[in-house]
């Protein structure tokens, strides 16, 4: 029998004790493994047989809850559009057959529907007339509005824009209650003041956030106006005669005065040419000339010539027969 070494055997030793801890391990996990289904499936059956027990009671009460919410937002939707502050402005340009009465029909269109004239102008040249209106129309007739004065002539160009100022109202109304607040606490102050210079510090920041109170109440009454009432510019205009239109847009003297700097600009820019020739190139090419000329005549002195081949043969002469 033959005896293995020492260290083969330790070597074989390590070997199968590493080889049992790598089995020990993999079994505990297939174990760990194949018991989770287990407890999940264990887990999951209270958890399935709770909406089982609710449910009988549960649909009616869930479908009454969920028509409830649903109403409840759609009022808060409805409410919170009536409550915003939208400033709308536009502009419309109209072409029409008679300038004064579209001006009457517009101005008993808008006064119809609770709105007035701002600011107006008119201006006529030749035969184009031309005028300009600025009406101010309740927010909520908006849109009735702008169809009555589209049906006073041809659309030529419309421009409308809406900007909510909810937000910044709101953000007004807190700052002024807040000025007002301190307001109040300042006169408190003011007739427990101790000293003159006390009060007289009291009474300066008094009058400053007096004054900022109504600055902000200004904006806020400008806001607030200008969300209830848009402001809407049309401008009402002929059709122009196309001769009279051309015969307007011709003036002699225009054509003269361009035709003139025309044929200056041209001179200019021959007399600016010949300069350049003048300064520029005749030096230059003269300079190549003479540089050329003595290049030649060096050559020549040094003997330069063209290769002369060797003379021809003369004929030969036949013998005679």
């Amino acid at each position: 029998m033959r005896i293995q070494p020492p260290d083969v055997r330790r070597r074989r030793s390590l070997i199968g004790l590493l080889f049992a801890t790598v089995t020990m391990a993999l079994v505990a996990a297939c174990g760990s493994g194949a018991s989770m289904p287990l407890q999940a499936v264990g887990a999951g059956v209270p958890a399935a047989e709770t909406p089982v027990a609710a449910g009988s009671a549960g649909p009616a009460a869930g479908s009454g809850s969920g028509s409830g919410s649903n109403a409840g937002a759609n009022g808060d939707v409805v409410a919170a559009l009536n409550d915003a502050k939208i400033v709308r402005t536009g502009s419309l340009e109209l072409q029409v057959a008679d300038v004064t009465k579209a001006l009457t029909a517009g101005r008993d269109a808008v006064r119809a529907l609770g709105g007035y004239i701002g600011a107006s102008q008119q201006q006529r040249t030749d035969d184009q007339t031309v005028a300009s209106v600025t009406y101010r129309i309740p927010v909520a007739r908006w849109d009735e509005a702008l169809a009555a004065l589209h049906g006073l002539g041809t659309l030529i160009a419309e421009k409308t824009d809406a900007q909510e100022v909810t937000d910044q109202i709101v953000d007004l109304d807190a700052r002024i209650r807040n000025l007002k607040a301190s307001e109040t606490a300042l006169v408190g102050y003011a007739e427990k003041a101790p000293k003159v210079s006390d009060l007289l510090e009291i009474e300066s920041r008094l009058t400053d956030t007096r004054g900022q109170i109504e600055r902000l109440t200004a904006q806020q009454a400008n806001l607030s106006n200008s969300a209830a009432l848009a402001t809407l510019t049309v401008t009402y205009g002929t059709e122009v005669v196309a001769v009279t239109q051309v015969a307007q847009q011709w003036n002699p003297a225009a054509e003269v005065d361009r035709a003139s700097a025309t044929l200056i600009g041209i001179g200019q820019a021959i007399v600016s040419l010949a300069i350049v020739v003048a300064i520029v190139w005749v030096p230059t090419l003269g300079v190549l000339a003479l540089l050329v000329l003595i290049g030649f005549v060096v050559a020549r002195r040094l003997g330069w010539r063209r290769p002369i081949g060797p003379p021809s043969a003369p004929p030969a002469m036949m013998p005679p027969a």
